[in-house]
Order: C-alpha cells, then sequence, then structure tokens
C-alpha cells in the first residue's frame, strides 16, 4: 500500500505541479466546474429538453435513464463510499499539516472525502448512458469525462487513483442500469427491443 500511494502521490505532483502553466491555471477550474457555469447550465438543460422534446424514442429514453443513473452515482458515491473509505483530500490539512506539501491549489479544498471522486463517477456514469444510445459519438462523450476527471488533480483535490477508481465506478453503476433497463424492455415490452443506437428513433 505504500508503494501505491507513493506512485499515486508522484503522479499527482507531477500533473498538479510539473505540467502547471498560465493556460492551464486558467481553464482547468473553468473545466473542473463546468456545471455551475450558467452558461454551461443553460446549454445542458437545453439539450436534455431537445432530447425529450425532438429527440425521438432513443433521445427521450436517454433523457430519462440519466436521470436515476446520476442519482444513484452520486448519492452511492458522495453519501456511503468516500465516508467509507475517509481518504483526505491531498489539499487537506491533517493535525494542522498540509498531507502534501507545496499542493498547487487552484479551485476551495472542499471538505467533501478524496475516493472516490465525484466528478469522475457522475461524468463517466453520464459519458456511458449517451455512449450506449449515440455509439457515434462515444469518443466525445468520454474525452470530455476524461478531461473533467483530470481537472480534479490539475487542480489539486484529487488524486489519480480517485478519478480512475470514480470513472470505473461510473461505468459500472451506468451499465447496470442499462441492463436493468433493457431486462425490464425484455419483460414487459419484448417486441419493442432494438438495442441501443438501432432502435427505431421515430
Amino acid at each position: 500500500m505504500e508503494l501505491l500511494y507513493t506512485v499515486d502521490k508522484a503522479i499527482f505532483l507531477f500533473i498538479n505541479q510539473t505540467l502547471s502553466n498560465p493556460v492551464g491555471d486558467t481553464l482547468w477550474p473553468l473545466i473542473t466546474d463546468y456545471d455551475k457555469l450558467a452558461v454551461a447550465r443553460i446549454l445542458l438543460v437545453s439539450a436534455w429538453l431537445l432530447l425529450v422534446v425532438r429527440g425521438g424514442r432513443r433521445g427521450r429514453e436517454a433523457a430519462l435513464m440519466i436521470i436515476p443513473v446520476i442519482l444513484c452515482a452520486d448519492t452511492l458515491n458522495s453519501s456511503i463510499i468516500k465516508g467509507l473509505v475517509g481518504r483526505p483530500r491531498p489539499c487537506h490539512e491533517m493535525n494542522g499539516t498540509a498531507v502534501i506539501q507545496g499542493i498547487h491549489l487552484l479551485v476551495d479544498c472542499g471538505p467533501g472525502k478524496s475516493f472516490p471522486s465525484s466528478h469522475a463517477v457522475n461524468n463517466f456514469a453520464a459519458a456511458t448512458v449517451f455512449s450506449f444510445y449515440y455509439r457515434k459519438f462515444a469518443w466525445a462523450f468520454a474525452g470530455w469525462a476524461a478531461i473533467v476527471a483530470l481537472s480534479r488533480t490539475a487542480v489539486g483535490v484529487h488524486y489519480p487513483s480517485d478519478i480512475i477508481a470514480g470513472g470505473i465506478l461510473g461505468i459500472a453503476l451506468a451499465a447496470f442500469w442499462i441492463w436493468v433497463w433493457l431486462k425490464i424492455q425484455k419483460t414487459f415490452f419484448p417486441q419493442e427491443i432494438v438495442v441501443g443506437p438501432e432502435r427505431n428513433t421515430a
């Protein structure tokens, strides 16, 4: 475990300190908290409504699926797993001493625990849902989720292992909900099942 932490810390310092630069110092905080920006919120809500109103069956399913997936992912991770693991963030202090000295902190550290990263969990869960329904754009969904997850290390609030574990958890939870929905369809609407992007969107 000590060796794993040493590697984790070394990668954290490389991303957070060695790779830091003025451009990143401006962009990473915007990326990490993109969902708090008014413009981003308007665009996200508009995109969700567009899926419901104009997205056909596929769009409506994706829009509705994202609600329980994110609620489950965020609640399970933030309210249960983080508390059970209890790992302090690299930017926290313990007994008046910084966990890691000299962090290049670009946002407020926050009181939450470190493992896993909720940003990684939620964004990879969302990326998995949308990738299932719109496989042609899976690279874009996964790419954005990865950038947001990486931003958590770049701004100084999460270890690399936090975002890797968060990504895996988010993908697994989304895959579980998709599996549940397909089982429900197979049981109650067997004549209408056509997996993911191949289904009729009328």
